[in-house]
């Protein structure tokens, strides 16, 4: 089947006489790809249009070969927020499909198989979340339909790249504490480890958030990654532990005490109260905090440990909580054809008023703007009538859009 995708897609049908050899992975290097398509044509019969072919049209298609199937080896978990034509993930057969995983986080799918749907609800929160944070940027969080989700923005370790590993992480913990505390998950419930009086004289009651798994889920699965690829020598790889780690803080640093109160006429006589997570869009307003005030490091060896330390010197070192990075960001100006997702911002609507990063001025990286005039519906002199309903009136109004040239 995947040698029938791979001919079509150059454009001819594959001879029902002859059959090339299999191609069951993505090659490692166009030279393997070169590779197969030479022994291919040892079976193709003389007429067949790959063999017609021009070297400049062969060196064409192996290169887009290359950026289809070697885009899989560049991927990441984060493509399972695409994964909505597929079922629940409910057997080990489905983590083998499952595009954008290393084989150990397929392992780690495979024994907590229970537990994927909610990495993959996680999954989709930080992708909402950080199209919500940095709506008004000119990176927005674009994803694109192939691998990877947010472009080669997050690949070279800048300070988007240090949020969007932040904010993924703490989706991941988010999500799976979320499923223990509705009773959706087996291996975890409740966290029973708060209970009895606490100093202030309420009761521990209810169900309190179990963090402790979730964080602990999002380390193994996240992180993953990264310690498979020599967390303790490449800085790349270091900052992202770093980051992932900064990202589940921002949840433990903002736990709070909900409370509900019990007694005649609610005169609150006894009070129990339970740990909860803080709202997400809370957690995503606290790492984009960390981002705005990003460390720029370097990777430096301190006696046989290799750190992360601030490039410049006279910075104060980072903490646990802080966001870092290790080179700046692209003005994401243009768009760039050999970049995938590095879009540019002509088309963007922008705030004529505003000095800030939406203004037009930044915005479109004074190329200037176009302004329209549109018509806007909008619901209007909404009135309640018993019972039970709202009825509105639409009323129609012209507004001006300013988009970047």
């Amino acid at each position: 089947m995947r040698n029938d995708g791979l001919t079509s897609s150059l454009g001819f049908s594959r001879s029902p006489l002859s059959l090339p050899p299999p191609l069951t992975h993505a090659p490692s290097s166009p030279h393997h790809l070169h590779s197969w398509i030479i022994q291919t044509s040892h079976h193709l019969p003389s007429t067949h249009p790959l063999l017609e072919m021009t070297g400049e049209n062969v060196l064409r298609c192996v290169l887009m070969l290359c950026c289809a199937l070697l885009s899989a080896n560049a991927s990441n978990w984060l493509y399972l927020a695409k994964l909505s034509s597929v079922g629940s993930i409910r057997d080990e057969e489905t983590c083998e499909r499952l595009r954008g995983l290393i084989q150990r986080q397929v392992q780690i799918c495979k024994r907590s198989v229970e537990v994927m749907d909610a990495v993959r609800r996680g999954a989709q929160l930080a992708i909402d979340e950080c199209q919500f944070q940095f709506r008004n940027r000119r990176w927005n969080c674009s994803t694109l339909e192939t691998l990877p989700v947010f472009s080669k923005a997050i690949t070279q370790g800048t300070r988007e790249a240090a949020f969007v590993y932040a904010i993924s992480a703490a989706s991941v913990a988010f999500a799976v504490t979320r499923a223990c505390s509705s009773g959706e998950l087996e291996k975890c419930g409740c966290d029973h480890n708060v209970h009895g009086v606490s100093p202030e004289g309420f009761q521990w009651s209810g169900c309190s958030d179990n963090i402790a798994y979730g964080v602990a889920f999002s380390q193994s699965f996240v992180d993953v990654r990264e310690r498979s690829k020599g967390g303790q020598s490449s800085s790349q790889a270091l900052m992202n532990l770093h980051n992932n780690e900064a990202g589940r803080k921002a949840i433990l640093s903002n736990m709070r005490v909900e409370c509900k109160c019990h007694g005649v006429s609610g005169s609150c006589e006894v009070k129990t109260c339970w740990k909860a997570m803080p709202p997400f869009r809370k957690v995503g307003n606290v790492i984009k905090e960390k981002f705005d005030g990003a460390t720029e490091v370097e990777q430096r060896k301190v006696g046989s440990t290799k750190l992360l330390v601030p490039r410049n010197s006279q910075f104060k070192p980072h903490t646990d909580e802080d966001l870092v990075y290790l080179q700046p960001s692209p003005d994401f100006c243009d768009y760039d054809p050999r970049t995938p997702g590095m879009l540019g911002t002509v088309g963007r609507q922008c705030n004529r008023t505003s000095k800030a990063i939406d203004g037009c001025e930044l915005m479109c990286c004074g190329r200037g703007f176009q302004t329209q005039e549109v018509e806007v519906v909008d619901r209007c002199s909404c009135k309640f009538h018993w019972c039970c309903y709202v009825k509105c009136k639409q009323c129609r109004k012209m507004v001006e859009i300013h988009t970047c040239r």
